[in-house]
């Protein structure tokens, strides 16, 4: 009848007891399927499409970018990160190529000073997004300066420009950068020819070192040398003496009568002073007497004493 028929749609009722198997014909259904995908993975979710996204906007940033601050491309050798940091280097002139700035940067008077050294040395400024800004360094504040490599010099140029006569100033084993740059500024106030370094195991021309030099290692030549020892033994045979400094000697500078002459004065490590195959090759080992009270002198400030005890003894002769 039809006013007995079950509307569509209607679940019927299961009849009572237990229902017939499948045989197994079912098993491969009822086997699970292992662990849910990550939603990043599963390529109709929200979350899969916006890591593809990600990718491909990662993919169109210019590489040339990137490029600027990897090894070997030239533009990079060092960065200096952040805002202090950033406005002491563009204070001091240091070399740069390129102002990094992250993109709505909070323009404090720091930044603001930055952009305009910057445009009044004609340096390229460049906006980048924050997170290539943070790649670059993490700590930088928005803030990024790109400094030009060192161009150093060479011994035997040195020795073509030096003026008679000679004051080389050598260092061995000198290692934190400020102290390199405060010695380059006393070499280049007290007439020295130049400024010699070991590659290893030494500090270079970073952009701290060019800071303490107080735009000195502009003016004066600066060599990396890869054999000190060597480099001792050429300049005795063009006519210098070598006296190296150590606070152990009982010689006192003042008491140098080679000052007049060509000499090559070198300066310790800050830690060790000479090495020993270096003290062997020293002509003159001298010390500056200090109050016993005081155990030694910092490596900068004792070559610029020993350096000023030169050029007073030369303006005397």
């Amino acid at each position: 009848m039809a006013g007995n028929a079950k509307p569509r749609g209607a679940v019927r009722k299961s009849k009572k007891g237990p229902s017939a198997g499948t045989g197994g014909n079912n098993k491969r259904r009822l086997e699970g399927k292992g662990p849910t995908p990550k939603a990043e993975d599963r390529p109709y979710h929200a979350a899969a499409k916006r890591k593809k996204a990600a990718e491909k906007s990662a993919a169109k940033k210019p590489a040339a970018a990137t490029r600027k601050y990897t090894k070997g491309d030239g533009l990079r050798g060092e960065i200096v990160a952040g805002r202090n940091a950033v406005l002491e280097a563009l204070r001091e002139s240091v070399p740069a190529t390129e102002l990094l700035v992250a993109r709505s940067i909070d323009v404090d008077d720091r930044v603001a000073e930055s952009l305009q050294i910057a445009l009044n040395l004609g340096l390229s400024i460049r906006e980048a997004h924050r997170a290539e800004v943070e790649g670059i360094s993490p700590n930088s504040q928005g803030i990024i300066l790109s400094i030009k490599p060192f161009q150093y010099s060479s011994f035997e140029e040195i020795i073509q420009r030096a003026k008679k006569p000679m004051l080389l100033v050598a260092l061995d084993g000198v290692t934190d950068p400020r102290n390199l740059g405060a010695i380059v500024r006393s070499a280049a106030a007290f007439g020295a020819s130049g400024v010699l370094m070991t590659e290893r195991r030494a500090a270079g021309m970073t952009a701290s070192a060019w800071k303490s030099s107080a735009g000195a290692a502009a003016r004066l030549p600066i060599a990396q040398v890869t054999n000190l020892a060597r480099t001792i033994d050429e300049a005795k045979k063009l006519g210098c003496f070598v006296v190296g400094l150590d606070g152990e000697s009982d010689t006192a500078i003042a008491d140098m009568k080679v000052a007049t002459e060509n000499i090559m004065v070198i300066v310790g490590s800050e830690g060790k002073g000479l090495a020993r195959l270096t003290r062997e090759k020293c002509d003159l080992i001298v010390s500056i007497p200090i109050s016993a009270s005081t155990e030694s002198l910092n490596a900068s400030v004792a070559t610029s004493i020993a350096l000023y005890a030169v050029d007073e003894a030369r303006r005397k002769g």
